[in-house]
């Protein structure tokens, strides 16, 4: 029976762990017990690779971030799925993104509250010495007290809507919001914390399009002139516009959905 691979993030293409040997090995056990655990006959689970699908393998982004993949399966880049997303555009103060000067959306994502103390104070620091600019920053109020007059802080923000309005993002390279802001042609300023954020921002700064901080050892100097870098910097910019066209072109949902369709019997 056809099936395919959904890969979520592009780190998956490009064989992360391929210096790490006994860490792959490890992996590939554990994705074998859980084919075995399931039913799975054991000739079938030894085959290829459960990410990668002999028959088809979408991927929510494009070769222009991925580069070359050395892949004997089918890739069908169809770049980020956000056609039709419903945002609460309620409650946000869309005013405070009218004005004339840079605006920056600073997002380390959900899930890195706990390890993200030291960056935020580097971040309003930041701003705080950048009063031209605006900052939108995803974060609890708690790990921002007392933010710049020139800060927004939100915990979460309709992101699809601000990215439209911003000039350019931080982010830990998470591979959703790296593809969203670059599908708006926003350069980056990227983070890395962990997973597959390393392999993420190293495909950004590949392409051009991305400046990369250390996020554990972040001081307000090194930040703030990335930031300054992502601003003013055509090269960046150029690259990012690239981008922006290529995941335009790639199609999104429809292209995914008629590649899937491509598996059933006729």
């Amino acid at each position: 029976m056809p099936w395919a691979t959904s890969a979520t993030t592009s780190a998956e293409l490009v064989d992360p762990l391929a210096m790490l040997p006994k860490v792959a090995a490890e992996m590939h056990e554990a994705r074998l017990d859980l084919q075995l655990r399931h039913g799975v006959d054991p000739d079938v689970a030894g085959e290829g690779d459960l990410r990668l699908s002999p028959h088809l393998v979408v991927a929510y982004t494009v070769e222009g971030l991925t580069g070359p993949l050395d892949l004997d399966v089918p890739v069908r880049f169809v770049g980020p799925s956000t056609a039709g997303r419903a945002e609460d555009l309620a409650g946000f103060p869309w005013d405070r993104l009218e004005g004339d000067g840079p605006k920056v959306l600073v997002s380390l994502g959900t899930l890195n509250a706990e390890v993200s103390g030291r960056f935020w104070a580097a971040a309003a620091e930041v701003f705080a010495e950048h009063p031209a600019w605006t900052g939108v920053f995803v974060a609890p109020e708690e790990l921002v007290p007392g933010p710049p007059a020139n800060v927004v802080v939100r915990d979460r923000v309709p992101q699809l809507a601000v990215l439209a309005k911003v000039d350019a993002v931080v982010t830990h390279a998470g591979h959703n919001t790296t593809c969203e802001a670059l599908a708006e042609g926003l350069p980056l300023v990227v983070a890395p914390i962990r997973d597959d954020q390393p392999v993420v921002a190293d495909q950004a700064v590949r392409a051009g399009a991305a400046v990369r901080v250390k996020f554990a050892r972040v001081r307000a100097e090194s930040l703030g002139a990335a930031i300054e870098q992502a601003l003013a910097d055509d090269d960046l910019r150029a690259a990012a516009a690239r981008l922006r066209e290529e995941l335009a072109a790639a199609g999104g949902p429809p292209v995914a959905a008629t590649a899937l369709e491509s598996l059933l019997p006729s």
